[in-house]
């Protein structure tokens, strides 16, 4: 099962984000716009696991989120991975500095490490991925779009679960599935 730990959006982020990305869609297939269904906040990508592993994943939930009461997440701005205008791969939305998310992503990756999910090298750098580029040829109206929002606010939400996502690869793109849900007390 190829499984990882996000935030899960509501329905008013969802819409906002839908909403801007209708504004850059220009109906070029040189991009893989994200579905509101797909819509998240990543914290670990875990891989392919097994169902014993997923008792121990469900064990770290419970525990990290039992020591962090609900918090709120603010999204704004936008940019690309890699940064720049030079062939990006990914287009996202910004998370506002949030020590709370920081702390519990943080706390996500060293529990992990002591159940053998390899430590991520990259420091963290929260997301929400609007569209993957396929081929980076005329997309300067797209980026220009993006950099006129580079300060924009798209909204915010509270806070209040860690869930366990299946990701299924389909030609279509990736469907995910909530394996369990972990409230914030």
């Amino acid at each position: 099962m190829r499984t990882f730990i996000a935030i899960d959006l509501d329905e008013t982020i969802k819409n906002a984000i839908s909403e801007f990305i209708r504004k850059l869609d220009r109906g070029d297939k040189n991009i893989r716009w994200i579905k509101p269904q797909g819509m998240h906040l990543t914290l670990k990508f875990l891989g392919d696991i097994t169902k014993e592993k997923m008792a121990g994943i469900q064990t770290v939930l419970n525990k990290i989120t039992k020591g962090h009461p609900p918090f709120q997440l603010n999204l704004e701005g936008t940019g690309t991975f890699p940064p720049g205008k030079k062939n990006p791969r990914v287009l996202w939305i910004g998370v506002k500095e949030n020590r709370t998310l920081l702390e519990i992503q943080s706390r996500l990756e060293n529990e992990l490490e002591k159940l053998h999910f390899p430590r991520e090298q990259r420091k963290y750098h929260p997301h929400l991925t609007l569209g993957r580029v396929k081929n980076p040829y005329h997309l300067e109206s797209v980026l220009c779009i993006l950099d006129k929002n580079k300060e924009k606010e798209f909204g915010d939400m509270t806070v209040s679960q860690i869930t366990l996502f299946l990701s299924t690869l389909k030609p279509t793109g990736a469907e995910y599935t909530k394996l369990s849900e972990h409230t914030l007390v």
